[in-house]
């Protein structure tokens, strides 16, 4: 849980250089070739540009052995997630409430309860998997959720509710019996990524859209490709993703200036609203 108490330690820059630092000492290894292992083996510009980050990102320790790309994706995970509830967490008094984080399938939350029972339906009757599929339940790669609130807390300063009125029963916000926490924010991890990898991305994306009961959460991605092109697989068009978050944008956007068309990509794609720097993302999940 994510504490309403805890009084800020360090600030956001701080927490973005340790997630750098950590980044690098447990991710990246450079390949005998001298290019980091976030960067395309056959795309001189994506090995180039990826050497560029990692200078501007200063980290002096990298990994000595290989990993492999589910230990690489599971790691860049694991420190993406300790980054955003860490910096999450300093933002308690723009976003006050108490948070929850989980490694849980969306139908532990509010809008998404009702997907266990119709997934429980369709498995059992095969002509309603081949009309409708199976995929309803997904599991998110980071969430952040809202602990419904008591009454006593709604109350605590004064008599909001008055509760010998029958009002306010429905919403997921008041803790009732049986209340689930209510799914605030849905993220997606990429280290890296291909031409089909970015599709799946976005089919989780329609699916907590279209078969939410309630509120939308945040939906996003951070990733950490080197190549603005591919970045744009994913970062343009609207309608699923919120927004994309680089690790290290202000860092990309220096080791791109020597490419002319990845420059282009790259101000495109801020300009129009569709990738931002992991140190906006806490920001953006406290709107």
């Amino acid at each position: 849980m994510l504490s309403d108490s805890t009084s800020p330690s360090e600030s956001l820059s701080d927490l973005r250089k340790k997630y750098h630092e950590r980044i690098c000492s447990q991710i990246v290894w450079i390949k005998p070739e001298g290019y980091p292992n976030f960067a395309d083996s056959s795309s001189k510009s994506s090995r180039d540009i990826a050497s560029g980050v990692l200078k501007e990102m200063g980290c002096s320790h990298f990994r000595q052995a290989h990993l492999s790309d589910q230990q690489t994706g599971k790691l860049f995970e694991e420190l993406t997630r300790d980054f955003i509830y860490e910096a999450f967490r300093l933002l308690n008094h723009l976003r006050p409430g108490k948070w929850i984080h989980s490694a849980e399938a969306i139908s532990k939350f509010d809008q998404y309860e009702h997907l266990a029972e119709v997934e429980r339906m369709v498995r059992e009757n095969q002509e309603l998997a081949s009309i409708f599929g199976i995929d309803y339940i997904i599991k998110p790669d980071i969430i952040i959720a809202r602990v419904p609130v008591s009454d006593d807390e709604i109350n605590k300063e004064g008599t909001l509710l008055d509760l010998n009125h029958n009002i306010v029963r429905y919403s997921p916000l008041r803790s009732k019996e049986g209340s689930k926490p209510i799914l605030h924010a849905s993220i997606s991890c990429k280290w890296t990524i291909r031409s089909d990898r970015s599709q799946n991305i976005r089919t989780e994306a329609m699916n907590l859209i279209r078969n939410r009961k309630g509120h939308t959460p945040h939906i996003v991605a951070v990733t950490a490709e080197p190549l603005p092109t591919r970045i744009a697989s994913l970062a343009l068009g609207t309608g699923d993703l919120d927004c994309v978050y680089h690790m290290a944008l202000h860092e990309l956007e220096i080791a791109v200036k020597n490419n002319e068309d990845q420059q282009e990509m790259l101000h495109t794609l801020i300009a129009g609203k569709r990738l931002r720097d992991i140190s906006d993302l806490p920001f953006d999940l406290a709107v």
